[in-house]
C-alpha cells in the first residue's frame, strides 16, 4: 500500500495531536515528576529539566524511527536514492506516519507552552526552533523530499538527544560538563553533514535530473525557482544555529576566564604573609624572639 499526501492528513494531525498532549503528560507525571521529587531541584532548574526530559524521550524514540526507515527503505547504504526518482510521490505508511506524527508533536508544543507555564522570557527562543521544524517538515513532505528529509530529521534528533542528555546530568550535578564538550564536537559535525547532504542532493542531485519543471498533479517542483529558496533556507539556519552556537561558546569561555581571574586575585588578597621560624631560636623576620615575644637570655657555656 502506498499513500499520497491531501487534506485529510489535517484530521490525522489533529487525532496525533491530541494522543502527543495525553503522552506529554503521562511521561511528566509518572516519570519527570518523581525524578524532580527526589532531585529537589529549584524551581528554574525543574522547568528546564522537565523540558529537557521531554525532549530526550521524543528525540530517542524519532531518532531510532527515522534510523529504522532509513534502512528499510534503503535510503542509508543507497544515498543517490535521495534525489533519483523524484518525485517521491507515493509514500509506505511507515514514512507517511513518520512525517504526520512529526507535524502533530511540534504543533502540540504550541498549546504546552501555556500547560507548562513557561516563563514569558523563554517563550521567544521555544516559538524560533517549534517554527523552524513546522516549516522543515512541512517542506520535505509537502515538495515530495520526504527522503532528504528523513536523514535531516536523523541528523537533528541524534545531536539533539545528546543536548539534552547533557543538559540534565548538567541540573543533577553541576561537575558534568565534558558531556557538552562531546556534544559541541557532534553539533558542528552534524551542521556540516547537513549542508553537505542538501547541496549534494537538492543542489546536484536534482539538478542534473531529466523531469525539470514545475507539474502539481505529478507533484513535480523541481525547478529552479523553488530549488534554491530550500537551499537558501537550510543553508540560513544552518548558519544561524551555528553563529549562535560559537556566540555561546564564547561567551562560556569569557565567563569562564573572568571567574577564574577572580579567584585567583581573592586567593592573593586571602595569602598570609609567611614568617621565618626556625625550630630553636624562632627566628622571625630576621630577629630572634622567644614564644612570649620577649629577647631570649644568652647561656653560659660551662667549660669542660
Amino acid at each position: 500500500m502506498l499513500y499520497r499526501y491531501g487534506w485529510q492528513d489535517c484530521t490525522t494531525i489533529l487525532f496525533y495531536f491530541f494522543i502527543t498532549i495525553i503522552l506529554h503528560a503521562v511521561v511528566q507525571e509518572y516519570v519527570l515528576d518523581k525524578v524532580n521529587r527526589r532531585l529537589n531541584l529549584s524551581k528554574s532548574k525543574n522547568t528546564k529539566f522537565s523540558e529537557s526530559g521531554q525532549l530526550c524521550v521524543f528525540h530517542l524514540v524519532s531518532s531510532v524511527w527515522s534510523f529504522y526507515i532509513l534502512i528499510t527503505e534503503g535510503y542509508l547504504f543507497h544515498p543517490s536514492s535521495l534525489w533519483e526518482n523524484y518525485p517521491h510521490v507515493h509514500l509506505r505508511f511507515q514514512v507517511k506516519l513518520f512525517f504526520l506524527t512529526q507535524l502533530a508533536y511540534w504543533l502540540h508544543a504550541l498549546p504546552e507552552l501555556y500547560f507548562q507555564k513557561v516563563r514569558k522570557e523563554e517563550i521567544p527562543r521555544q516559538l524560533q526552533y517549534i517554527c523552524l521544524y513546522l516549516l522543515h517538515i512541512s517542506a520535505a513532505y509537502l515538495l515530495n523530499l520526504s527522503p532528504v528529509g528523513l536523514v535531516l530529521l536523523c541528523l537533528q534528533y541524534l545531536s539533539e538527544l545528546g543536548f539534552h542528555i547533557a543538559r540534565m546530568f548538567y541540573f543533577t550535578d553541576e561537575s558534568h560538563q565534558k558531556m557538552f564538550d562531546l556534544w559541541a564536537v557532534n553539533f558542528v559535525f552534524t551542521r556540516m553533514v547537513t549542508l553537505t547532504l542538501v547541496f549534494l542532493a537538492v543542489g546536484f542531485g536534482l539538478a542534473r535530473a531529466e523531469n525539470q519543471g514545475l507539474d502539481w498533479n505529478m507533484g513535480n517542483f523541481n525547478t529552479v525557482l523553488i530549488r534554491m529558496p530550500v537551499l537558501l533556507l537550510v543553508s540560513l539556519t544552518q548558519s544561524w544555529l551555528l553563529w549562535k552556537f560559537i556566540h555561546f561558546q564564547l561567551k562560556r569561555w569569557r565567563e569562564f576566564r573572568h571567574a577564574q581571574a577572580a579567584r585567583k586575585r581573592a586567593a592573593a588578597k586571602q595569602t598570609p604573609r609567611p614568617l621565618k621560624r626556625d625550630s630553636l631560636g624562632h627566628h622571625e623576620n630576621g630577629t630572634i624572639k622567644a614564644e612570649n615575644g620577649a629577647s631570649p637570655r644568652p647561656k653560659k657555656i660551662k667549660a669542660p
